[in-house]
């Protein structure tokens, strides 16, 4: 993750409107058209700085066209992890 001067941070609402948009509509939209269509419009800027969060959490993920998926599913992880004929790669 690039380390930039970020003008605003987001409030927890905003993040929690985001990953819940992304959440509902997975993999169906891109980047900026996420952007457009939230709830409450806010910064440009500070919706970059969210989507950099959830990718580096890796809650979410981008396809080749650029659509963007929720991926995180804790409960999930935890099974597959534990088989173990699958590995892990980054």
């Amino acid at each position: 993750m690039n380390i930039k001067k970020i003008l605003h941070y987001p409030r927890l609402d905003s993040v929690l409107m985001v990953e819940k948009f992304i959440y509902d509509t997975s993999g169906e939209f891109t980047k900026k058209q996420i952007w457009e269509r939230l709830p409450k419009k806010m910064m440009y800027q500070t919706y970059s700085v969210i989507i950099d969060y959830l990718l580096y959490a890796r809650r979410i993920a981008v396809d080749k066209e650029g659509k963007i998926a929720w991926i995180w599913d804790p409960e999930g992880v935890e099974k597959y992890l534990k088989k173990k004929h699958l590995m892990w790669r980054k």
